[in-house]
Parts: structure tokens; sequence; C-alpha cells
């Protein structure tokens, strides 16, 4: 699957708000987006002319970067959602938010879902005992999610870089590097900045 190989900063400036790609060099004065909050490119200054369907698109496109997906893979959560019982924008945050590689960035082992991507591919994340290499992995409550020794350092950095980050409700930090989900994740205990109705218009258009 395709990846995103320029300046993760870039995309942050395409939509025109902190996606918070970077990890801790979003937090500083170093980010991109805080000295440049226009869209990249020569002609980025200029007011673009918006439309329903640009809008709609937008919200599709902040989205999936976000989370790190290809447009294929992000069609294919789509697709699940939409044919699952209750409303298809909060069964689509709902499946994101499942992913074993946001798992881990939200309990704050990872300062960016980029890194968590990384440390799962690399072997260093248990679910349940068992060695989980798949970042796609779908986490469902009751499971227990450990750091490998490997990776401990990096995952206590990462707590003491970002000491007063909330854990979401439906998640419990159960120890410096074990976690556990509590329950599937509630819309009002996703935070993520996403209009979901508008993606659902998107494909449905």
């Amino acid at each position: 699957m395709g990846r995103h190989t320029q300046a993760a900063c870039k995309l942050c400036r395409r939509e025109g708000e902190k996606l918070f790609l970077k990890g801790e060099r979003c937090q500083t004065e170093k980010c991109a987006y805080a000295r440049r909050s226009y869209a990249p490119g020569q002609h980025g200054k200029i007011n673009v002319r918006t439309s329903e369907y640009l809008i709609r698109l937008r919200e599709k496109q902040k989205a999936r970067r976000i989370y790190g997906l290809g447009e294929r893979q992000f069609a294919k959560y789509f697709a699940v959602a939409a044919v699952r019982k209750g409303a298809t924008g909060e069964k689509l945050l709902e499946y994101l938010e499942r992913r074993l590689d946001n798992v881990i960035y939200r309990l704050g082992f990872a300062t960016s879902r980029q890194g968590a991507r990384q440390m799962v591919r690399n072997g260093g994340v248990k679910v349940n005992d068992r060695k989980v290499n798949i970042p796609s992995f779908q986490v469902k409550a009751g499971d227990a999610v450990v750091i490998a020794p490997k990776m401990t350092a990096l995952a206590k950095s990462a707590l003491e870089k970002f000491p007063d980050k909330t854990t979401p409700a439906w998640l419990s930090l159960t120890g410096e590097t074990e976690g556990k989900i509590v329950a599937a994740p509630k819309r009002e205990e996703i935070d993520t900045n996403v209009a979901e109705q508008l993606i659902v218009e998107y494909y449905s258009r």
C-alpha cells in the first residue's frame, strides 16, 4: 500500500489545522503549521472557492491522514461500517480507534501514530501475551496490551514527554508499559476533530 513520503507537516497545512502527525515537534515552535498556516505550494495563499463536494472531500482526507491510512484501506473501513448496525460515521470512527497502532498512541506509549505503527511492525507489542505485528489489528474489550522489553525504554520515554496526556475512558493504563481495553470506544470518548457525517455524505454521493 502506498504511503505519503513527503513532509508530514504539508498534510497539516493542506487541511488547515494541526493533525499532530509529528508527535513532540507539533507542540513546539518548530511546527511548520504554526509558522505557515496556509496550504503548501506556490498557490497556497490563494483563496480556493469551496463547494459542497470539496468540504466533504477535505473531511475525508483529514480523517484518512490523521490515522495514516491509504485511500483503499480507508474505503474498506467505511464499507464495513456501512453494513454494521448503528450510525455509520460512529462505527467508522470506532473501527479506526480500535486499530492497534492507534491504541498504542492513545495509551501514550508513542508520541505519534506513525511511531506507534513502527513499534507494532517491529514486534514490540503483545496482545493477550501474543506478539502482534499488524498495525491494523482490531482490539476488543478485555484485551490486554503490553509493550515488549525491547521497546520498554521507548514507551517510557514517550510517557515522560507527555505526562499530562489523558487516557481515553475506553482504555486503562494498568502499568508503565501495560494497558487494557475496557470497552468499545463511544463517539463522546473520541476526541478526533472529524465531522464523520460529512464523510458518510462523501461516500453516499
